[in-house]
């Protein structure tokens, strides 16, 4: 799997100073995120409603709080290599709670030694997910990424977490599942039935699918079993396209993301600053 580290987002937690560019749009607009014209080719990673962006029933962590102060105001955090614009705060589709970036990223593919960046990814958690955390406080963030038991701790927990994947070139659907497959498969050493329809089933939402430049996929772990898949071509999804039970095939994914080797290392390392000022 190729891929090169750049800068990372991260997002602060203090409500007087701000290590991520953050963008306040007054206008919400439900369409596609205007991305830089590109290419369709190889890469790795995944019909139409709008999230909601709304303050969780849980206490807000005070950045957040401040943030959603007003109705009218949404937040957006940007990824500075793809200029990929995030909500602070969505409701995903399956999801109980709104759950709350806690870092962003991107996927770069290297043709002839030229980085070419593919999509930019942003990790969303249940900010309560801290409190199972409580072992790791005071760690750095350098710490923190490098602490495999920890992002093994938040894969386990039974809050849910969602990534969104946006799509900044063009892109074959079965290029995709082919590119994820190859890096899902060498993390289930022995897979099962179960397995194996699992992984039908995920690939059966990418093939004869186009996925252009904008397109959103969400990939959401409403436990360490339970994996769903949304995709929308034309904004942000609001159905499911796929259920999928498998705590290989879920465990594999999340592994892909946010394991010790991952496809996205600055996704990673903007997580791992953001938990490092959550847990001081």
């Amino acid at each position: 799997m190729l891929g090169a580290v750049a800068a990372s987002t991260s997002l602060c937690f203090s409500p007087s100073t701000y290590s991520t560019r953050i963008v306040v749009l007054r206008r919400i607009s439900n369409s596609t995120l205007a991305l830089n014209n590109g290419h369709s080719f190889l890469l790795l990673s995944a019909k139409p409603m709008h999230f909601s962006s709304h303050k969780s029933s849980r206490r807000q962590p005070h950045f957040l709080a401040q943030a959603a102060a007003s109705s009218v105001n949404a937040e957006y955090v940007e990824e500075p290599a793809t200029n990929v614009k995030f909500q602070t705060s969505l409701s995903f589709p399956g999801c109980s709670n709104s759950l709350t970036l806690f870092g962003t990223g991107y996927r770069e593919k290297v043709f002839a030694i030229i980085g070419v960046k593919v999509y930019a990814a942003g990790l969303y958690l249940d900010q309560s997910i801290a409190l199972e955390l409580n072992a790791w406080k005071g760690q750095s963030k350098e710490a923190i990424q490098g602490n495999s038991s920890l992002f093994e701790t938040i894969f386990q927990s039974s809050f849910e977490k969602s990534l969104q994947i946006i799509l900044v070139r063009d892109v074959d659907g079965k290029t995709f599942w082919d590119a994820l497959s190859d890096a899902i498969s060498p993390r289930i050493q022995q897979p099962t039935t179960t397995d194996e329809t699992a992984l039908t089933t995920f690939r059966g939402v990418f093939l004869d699918r186009p996925l252009k430049k904008g397109a959103i996929i969400i990939l959401t772990w409403l436990n360490p079993s339970g994996l769903l898949v949304s995709v929308s071509s034309n904004g942000l999804p609001s159905t499911m396209d796929a259920t999928i039970e498998s705590a290989n095939v879920a465990s594999a994914l999340f592994n892909v993301f946010l394991g010790d080797s991952p496809v996205s290392p600055s996704l990673k390392a903007s997580v791992a600053e953001s938990l490092s000022k959550v847990l001081k």
